[in-house]
């Protein structure tokens, strides 16, 4: 009996194995119209000087570079804002979106405990094969953090 091939939906991607890789709404919505992301360095370098916290994480050579800035709230120790560039695939972008529209108004402390499955699941789900995508977010989160409490000592 021949298989027959389901013809991918609007959401569907095939990656280079023939696998599929379902992306939500969600996903396609942050990663089409990133959230609270620079559009050019001269922004980012610009605002990189009143940021309180800036974090990096991944390497050029292996694909996906993060880095994140915060701006914080010093009386309540709270995340007044979360900017941030990348250059990663698509579950990196949208992950690191979402990622920056959680923890605006999150203590510093509650943001420090998100994790890629609080990310996951906020987006609705990640292709088993992207998830990893969704740790630079929560690590350059957590580098940005440690950044703002190196600088306020």
């Amino acid at each position: 009996m021949k298989k027959t091939r389901k013809k991918p939906t609007e959401t569907d991607v095939i990656g280079h194995r023939g696998e599929r890789w379902l992306y939500t709404s969600i996903v396609k919505e942050h990663f089409f119209h990133p959230k609270n992301i620079f559009t050019s360095d001269k922004e980012a370098d610009m605002y990189e000087r009143t940021a309180d916290g800036v974090g990096q994480v991944g390497s050029p050579k292996c694909g996906d570079v993060m880095r994140m800035y915060i701006k914080v709230d010093k009386e309540t120790d709270t995340i007044k804002e979360c900017r941030w560039k990348t250059f990663g695939c698509c579950s990196a972008i949208a992950s690191t979106s979402i990622l920056s529209e959680m923890v605006i108004g999150m203590t510093l402390d509650k943001a420090k405990k998100i994790t890629p499955l609080d990310i996951v699941k906020a987006l609705g789900g990640l292709p088993a094969r992207k998830i990893h995508c969704s740790v630079l977010g929560d690590q350059a989160l957590r580098a940005a953090i440690e950044d703002y409490k190196k600088r306020k000592r």
